[in-house]
Parts: structure tokens; sequence; C-alpha cells
């Protein structure tokens, strides 16, 4: 990779951004703040997710990408031009027109695949390359890739889960849905509506997510203390709520993760099969993270199931590889164009 070559995660939740003999030099939420009348754009990542919630009506803090694709091409062009700028600016790296590579979700469609390029075209990129997100975390986490035995990648993002089988440097079968992070979310938000009669945001439900959330039972269950207003009186409310709970609240999202991973395997080819029974899948992405969903796939599968070192920036990673490997890059740049969002 040359010292102008960028690999970048655009995340529905995080943009992370990868530099040459630097790593990962910036890591902040996919968050713009914008004003509402001027449409001016007034903060940009960690200071625009700050104001999540907190803003008066004037300012409104938006996500420009949606279950992982751009659904605010204006906003996510500006988004990337800081992200590029803050590399020049805060690293002195002198970079004004570096390649980009860009990982996607691999059911994105070729509209989809058009407006990340066109963005970091627009952005100042000198080149832009699209990679899937799970053959980027597969590179990431160090999977054999280029191999004829067969990997599997779970990538459990913020906005979709990304499944796939990989052989020959390309994906065999693969499966996008749309639960993972944001899901999970918003399932808190929902329970603590329907059955405690209390809302809550985004950032509180997040925060329980991590303190608590779990996809399998526990050899320890405990409770945390949940705030939020009660929808009733108006005033603000504390409930008790269990790991158990939470767990019964998240079961749809983590269902729905588990129901792809087993699709992609029943459809996988018998020989590759074998190859995930003695290699395992790997899961990587911060969903990973959730405490048991391991297990639970494990268990679900009958195949070891292992998380990936640093699981939150095993794509980046992924992206910067793929540029300092040139064959990589254009078999993977190949397998791009190719492909079809799967039915």
């Amino acid at each position: 990779m040359f010292s102008h070559d960028i690999g970048m995660d655009l995340g529905t939740a995080n943009t992370l951004v990868s530099v040459r003999g630097r790593g990962i030099v910036i890591d902040e939420p996919s968050v713009v703040a914008i004003d509402r009348v001027s449409k001016r754009v007034l903060a940009i990542g960690s200071e625009a997710k700050r104001m999540v919630g907190r803003t008066p009506s004037t300012i409104v803090a938006v996500r420009p990408l949606r279950d992982g694709v751009i659904s605010d091409f204006a906003t996510t062009e500006k988004m990337l031009e800081y992200f590029i700028r803050s590399v020049n600016e805060r690293f002195g790296l002198g970079i004004p027109k570096p390649r980009v590579v860009v990982g996607i979700p691999s059911g994105a469609t070729e509209v989809e695949k058009r407006a990340v390029h066109d963005a970091a075209m627009a952005a100042g990129a000198r080149s832009a390359f699209l990679i899937e997100e799970p053959m980027a975390a597969a590179i990431g986490a160090g999977l054999p890739v280029m191999d004829a035995a067969g990997s599997m990648i779970v990538d459990i993002g913020g906005g979709t889960t990304e499944v796939a089988v990989i052989a020959l440097g390309g994906i065999v079968r693969s499966q996008s849905v749309r639960a993972a992070g944001d899901a999970m979310d918003q399932a808190i938000i929902d329970y603590a509506r329907q059955v405690h009669n209390t809302l809550i945001g985004e950032r509180t439900a997040e925060q329980i997510k991590i303190a608590a959330g779990s996809a399998f039972r526990l050899d320890e269950e405990w409770t945390v203390d949940l705030r939020g207003r009660d929808l009733a009186t108006g005033l603000p409310k504390t409930i008790e709520i269990s790991t158990v709970e939470l767990r019964d609240a998240l079961s749809a999202v983590t269902n729905e993760i588990v129901r792809a991973v087993r699709v992609t395997i029943e459809t996988t080819p018998p020989e590759l099969v074998s190859d995930l029974m003695m290699r395992g899948i790997a899961m990587t992405g911060g969903g990973a993270l959730l405490r048991g969903l391991d297990r639970r796939i494990a268990t679900e599968t009958r195949f070891p199931v292992f998380v990936t070192e640093d699981p939150l920036r095993t794509v980046v990673r992924g992206c910067a590889e793929a540029l300092e490997e040139a064959g990589t890059l254009q078999k993977v740049q190949a397998a791009v164009a190719s492909r079809r969002p799967p039915r």
C-alpha cells in the first residue's frame, strides 16, 4: 500500500480509516449535525454524536447511512470529505488525492455501489475501489481467502449482518440481513415501551445492550437500572431489568442472525462444508461482542465458532490489506463487478 492509499470501513454506526504505516487513524461515529434552516453542516463524527437527542429544534443530527448503504448522498459526501481532509490535517500526510478502498455490504445493488463510488470520488479520492464487507472482514481476520478450502465469516455491524463462505478469493455463498446492532437497540427501545411503559433513547438502549445484553443463558444472571420517561406521567422513571429480560427482548434479532448463518450453510457445497467443520466460523463486527452469541451459533449449527481479535476493526484492516496486494484487489474488484445481490 503506497503512502497515498486509504482503507475505509464506511459503516452505519462508525467510520474507520486506515493509512499505510500508521494503522487506523480515524474511528468516529457516522453522524452529521445539520442546521435545518441553512442546511449547513455544523459537526461530523464524535462531536455530532454527542448532539444526538440533545439538540435544539433547528439542529438535527443525522446518520447518512442506513442498513449499510447510503441513504443521503450529499451528507455522505460531506462526511467522507471531512474524514479524508482530517487524515491530512491531523497527521500532516500530504495526501490531497488518495486512492481509497471502501467496504460495502454483499447485498448492495448496482445503484448503491455506484453511490458509494461516486461519493468517494466527489469527496476527493483519486480513485475508489469497492470491496464486499465479508471479504474485507475475512482478509482482516487473517483467514486464508485465496485457498481452495472454504472459510466462513459472520460480520455483525450496525446496519447489517453479513454471512459469507469464501474460497479461491471469491464469495461462494452469502446472506445479508438487516438484523444487527441498530436492530438490537431498537428491540430494547420497543421492549421498554411495550412492557414497562417507559420511553428510552438510542444511546441508552446501546449502553444497556453493552452492559447486560446476551444471546445465550449466562452462568450468572444480573439486573441493571434502566432510566427513561414514564409514558403515562411524563416524569423520569427508573426500572430494574434483568439479563434474562434483555435476552428475550433481543431474541427476534439474534434468531434472524442464526437463521442467516444456517441458510448459508445449507446452501454451501458439501465439499466446502467439510472445510468449515474443521476451520470453524469466524465472527467479527461490534455485534460479535454480544455475550453468548458465539455459543448460540455453535449450538444451533454444531460448528466450532470463534470471535476474531479486535472485531470492531477487522473490516478496515481488510480494506487496507487488500490495497497492499495488487492481485487480491484485482480479483476482489472483478468479483464485486460481476456479483448480483442475493435474492
